[in-house]
């Protein structure tokens, strides 16, 4: 796995409660530049707790956080500047128009109006959805509003880009360009870390997997490192092996009974 320079996540000890319940218990990690980590785990794992820890949405946590070389505990906003998000759920104004959504998230990161506009017109074009550029976003399908998240998080050219679920709704077309599109941000040095429940694509976009479980790092490397130490052919193999769930098939074959299931007299 290739290394360049300093860190440009670092990570000690991470922990944070939610009352009673410890959800992260002392997560450790060092991430640089031009990595594509795939970052998975079951549900209630820590994914989530842990990116909006690094989004500086999450306080309450204990251990250091530091990104781009600022520490996240001196609640500077400077490196929010640098940082893109896509959320699972998207949270956007569909009552704006799509000029009026993206050139006003532009703006937020210090793009002037009139160079926002440009650039996200510009790339509604690339995703071939340029001719609803004036239209109110609440009449997109999901896939079109897909398409205006991924165009936002990555309107101010971010260092570092967090994405969860970014796939949703995509049709297979837009699946493969934006795979590429992450190859290629990642080879001009930028980080992304990719959650997804999908794991077949996980393991094709990585290069670097870090697997959460009960809030922490259960396993770490890239996916041949994975499969080499765990005698696992899949990560979705590698995955159950490591969380201790097997029950998948006959929790199936019970359901398909169920389904088959006649009505009784």
């Amino acid at each position: 796995m290739e290394i360049d320079g300093e860190p440009i996540i670092k990570i000690r000890d991470l922990k944070m409660n939610f009352g009673s319940k410890e959800v992260l218990k002392g997560v450790n990690l060092d991430v640089y530049k031009g990595q594509i980590i795939g970052y998975i785990g079951p549900n209630g794992a820590g994914k989530s707790t842990t990116v909006k820890i690094m989004l500086g949405l999450v306080e309450g946590y204990t251990g250091s956080v530091q990104i781009l070389g600022h520490d996240l505990s001196a609640s500077s906003m400077e490196y929010k500047k640098k940082i893109g998000y896509v959320p699972e759920t998207a949270e956007i104004y569909d009552n704006l128009s799509a000029r009026e959504y993206l050139t006003f998230i532009g703006e937020l990161y210090g793009l002037e109006q009139e160079a926002a506009d440009e650039k996200a017109e510009k790339l509604m074009g690339y995703f071939g959805i340029e001719d609803v550029y004036d239209t109110r976003i609440s009449s997109f399908s999901k896939g079109m509003k897909q398409k205006v998240m991924l165009i936002a998080s990555l309107l101010h050219d971010p260092d570092i880009l967090f994405l969860d679920e970014p796939l949703s709704g995509l049709d297979a077309n837009s699946v493969m360009i934006v795979k590429e599109i992450l190859s290629q941000l990642a080879a001009q040095g930028k980080t992304i870390f990719y959650s997804s429940h999908i794991m077949e694509v996980v393991e094709k976009i990585s290069n670097r997997i870090i697997l959460l479980h009960e809030g922490q790092v259960a396993a770490d490397g890239s996916f041949e490192e994975l499969k080499d130490k765990n005698l696992e052919s899949s990560l979705e193999e590698i995955f159950n092996q490591l969380t201790g769930f097997g029950e998948h098939e006959a929790i199936a074959g019970n359901f398909v009974a169920a389904v088959q299931e006649r009505d009784r007299v």
